[in-house]
């Protein structure tokens, strides 16, 4: 059952143009607004690098085909820039399930404006450059010329977003793949009429911070993903709500839980060590609670950040004192 299941969604998306590869969703979201929207691209006031691999319905294996389980692995940096008033990021991802492989980029820029006292907001563009890749399919009717053949495509996107942050809230909107790329591979029937379609992907995320103590901050956080793949409009399978909660000691410890709708429930734990805590280690766990008759029972993430000192003046300016005024 598994296996066959599996194998009709991975054809289904595949031959169709109405449908696209979903892109991977963290459950370390809070901790890497790069990856969800270009404006977040130095709004902190100081750059940081992040590395997250996932291990998504792990050890997952259809009834026949091995593989079935998803491994997916991003890197985000971004590094504000007084002089072009704004930031700059970078975002690469590689996600591999089954015979599909996805490799994306994107630049990003983010022009920063002041909004009262405290707040910044983050007004940001990405180019984005997607290679996909399709291996051998075994197709149910030979010859289909909807089944990709050790195939692959590149094209080109965008995606524009905005971000407010302040030390007591922040929230994020942004939308990729404006362009609707489609990409078109070799088939089992001959020639490339094998199609995919780069949908649409809307990201809504915010937090907020709540001071319980000197040194303990609760942190609320959601995330929703839109996908609006086309032809087929508005899915709401496609979808994916998030709501969950973390607590941090002294900005060295943390620990949360979640829930993801109809999906699994998360728990995650951290540590930051290093000079002023800029390094941070921190594991989630998903346990998949809904539909398990095609899913693994767990997925598994691991998070490395560095956060960046925060940029300062290069020469120390000159110090005026009248003893030296005559």
């Amino acid at each position: 059952m598994k296996g066959t299941l599996l194998a009709t969604l991975l054809l289904t998306a595949a031959a169709s143009t109405a449908l696209a590869q979903q892109q991977p969703q963290f459950s370390h979201y809070g901790f890497n607004g790069m990856y969800l929207n270009p404006a977040y691209a130095g709004i902190k006031g100081q750059g940081d690098i992040t590395a997250i691999v996932r291990n998504q319905y792990f050890n997952y294996k259809g009834s026949v085909d091995s593989g079935g389980d998803e491994k997916v692995g991003v890197l985000t940096a971004n590094l504000p820039i007084a002089a072009i008033g704004g930031g700059v990021g970078l975002t690469i991802y590689h996600d591999v399930i089954a015979e599909q492989g996805i490799t994306s980029g994107a630049l990003s820029y983010s022009k920063h404006l002041k909004v009262g006292d405290e707040g910044r907001l983050g007004l940001g563009v990405q180019g984005i450059f997607h290679n996909i890749n399709h291996g051998d399919y075994r197709a149910v009717d030979p010859n289909d010329p909807n089944v990709p053949l050790n195939s692959s495509d590149r094209k080109f996107d965008a995606g524009v977003g905005v971000w407010y942050e302040s030390p007591t809230w922040y929230a994020g909107l942004s939308v990729n793949n404006l362009l609707r790329s489609k990409f078109k591979f070799q088939s089992e029937g001959g020639g490339k009429t094998a199609q995919m379609t780069a949908a649409n992907h809307g990201y809504l995320t915010v937090g907020y911070n709540f001071d319980l103590a000197d040194a303990v901050v609760l942190t609320p956080t959601a995330i929703a993903k839109i996908v609006i793949p086309g032809k087929s409009g508005f899915a709401i399978d496609n979808n994916s709500f998030e709501v969950g909660a973390r607590a941090t000691v002294n900005d060295k410890f943390w620990g949360g839980l979640g829930y993801r709708y109809q999906e699994s429930f998360t728990g995650m734990a951290g540590v930051a060590f290093a000079k002023d805590n800029a390094l941070r280690l921190g594991y989630a766990f998903d346990f998949i609670a809904f539909n398990q008759d095609a899913r693994a029972l767990s997925s598994h993430e691991i998070m490395l950040s560095y956060r960046l000192p925060k940029p300062g003046l290069a020469v120390r300016p000159a110090i005026r004192t009248p003893r030296y005024s005559f």
